[in-house]
Order: structure tokens, then C-alpha cells, then sequence
């Protein structure tokens, strides 16, 4: 683990928030709320024919910024084969290139359906920091709003297959943060205890980290 550093860097902090995400008509987590399947989804749920394709720029409706941050990031990995490795939970997360705006930082986190069946989406990421040997850092994340984009709490999204729901990470550190840890990867899953992809962070500007916000998996605009 790296040692902290003083206050004047920019800095950020993760921390990984509740969520769930499961196979629509199946049974959820132990460890989630329960959501009931209907054949008519409830009012405010967001069905696949409206979501768009997969793995575009950030919806706007994420943010406060007239620039989005960008969706762009690492696809998953390819297999031997040449086919796009998906986990056996049927969804893969992604993270595009990490963008400033007046000495903020975000980067737009992106989950996939690349299975074959239906899931349903209600909550947060699952964000962890990382030091070069792997381990978890005690950097906060933070479900809220940021400079960079505002959070407006989970929102039950029904994906089909290759569709694609969105969430806004942001740096929210100061100068006057107090000390600053240094971190070397973002651990990111679709939520707790679930499959998780690895990106590391690269330039000094963005591994030291305060601590982070994040907003609640949400659809695009419809």
C-alpha cells in the first residue's frame, strides 16, 4: 500500500455501494430488496425497446456539465476465439477515458447485458480502490451527485440483450481535503459481490485519491 499524501494534489476516494442486479423472473440476492416480476412493469421502469445502444457517450440527463464525459473505454476482453469474454452473470461493466472539467475529474462507468436473457438493474456500482499489490484502500465512494453530474437515486432498468445502463464517477476531493491516498486501479463491479473488471489509473492527477462520488446505474434518455 502506498503511503498518503499531503493536501494541494488533486485527489479522489471509492468506496463500493449496495445494489442489485439479477436475472429478471429469477430471485434476487439475500443481501438485496426484493423485487417483484410482473408481466406489466411498474410505472418509472424503463424497458428495453427504450434504452440505446451500447457503450455511446454518457447520457446528458448524468450530467451537470455541457461536455459529457465520454462512455469510451476498455471492451471486454477478448477470448482466444476472438469473441468478447461474458461473465457467467450475463452482464460486464466498462470504463471510458477519464475526462477534467475546471480541475474536477469523472470518468462515465457503463454495464451491459452481453447475455442471453433479460436482467433487471436497480442500484449502484460496486467501486474499490486499489494499491499496486491489488488490495483494497480505505477511499470512500459516495452514491450522490458531484460537480461533474448529478445523482438521482437508482432507477429499476429491464435490459435485454447488448443493451447498456450508465453511471457517473466523479473525483470530489479539494486542496483542503486533508491527506491524500494514492492509488493504483479501480476495482468495478455491476454491484456487491458480483464479477468484477479491473482499470488501472494512470497519471499522478488521477491516483490520488480523496475520496469519489457516484451516481446510480440509470438508463439514457429514452
Amino acid at each position: 500500500m502506498r503511503a498518503a499524501l499531503t493536501a494541494g494534489a488533486l485527489g479522489l476516494s471509492l468506496s463500493g455501494c449496495a445494489g442489485f442486479l439479477v436475472p429478471a423472473g429469477e430471485g434476487e440476492p439475500e443481501s438485496a430488496p426484493a423485487v417483484t416480476p410482473s408481466a406489466s412493469y411498474p410505472p418509472g421502469s424503463v424497458h428495453a425497446d427504450k434504452l440505446p445502444s451500447p457503450f455511446p457517450s454518457v447520457p446528458a440527463e448524468l450530467l451537470d456539465r455541457p461536455s459529457p464525459p465520454s462512455a469510451r473505454g476498455p471492451a471486454p476482453t477478448p477470448t482466444a476465439s476472438g469473441r468478447t469474454h461474458c461473465p457467467s452473470s450475463g452482464v460486464v461493466v466498462g470504463m471510458g477515458e477519464i475526462e477534467a472539467a475546471l480541475g474536477h475529474r469523472a470518468v462515465g462507468l457503463t454495464l451491459t447485458n452481453c447475455g442471453g436473457k433479460p436482467y433487471r438493474v436497480h442500484g449502484y456500482p460496486s467501486v474499490r480502490v486499489l494499491d499496486e499489490a491489488g488490495d483494497p484502500l480505505p477511499v470512500p465512494v459516495n452514491p450522490a451527485s458531484s460537480y461533474m453530474g448529478t445523482d438521482r437515486g437508482p432507477q429499476e432498468v429491464v435490459l435485454k440483450p447488448g443493451q447498456t445502463v450508465w453511471s457517473l464517477l466523479a473525483w470530489v476531493s479539494t486542496p483542503t481535503g486533508g491527506d491524500l491516498v494514492e492509488g493504483d486501479a479501480l476495482e468495478i463491479a455491476p454491484a456487491p459481490g458480483m464479477e468484477a473488471r479491473v482499470f488501472p489509473l494512470e497519471g499522478s492527477d488521477v491516483r490520488l485519491l480523496d475520496e469519489l462520488n457516484m451516481t446510480a446505474w440509470r438508463a439514457g434518455p429514452a
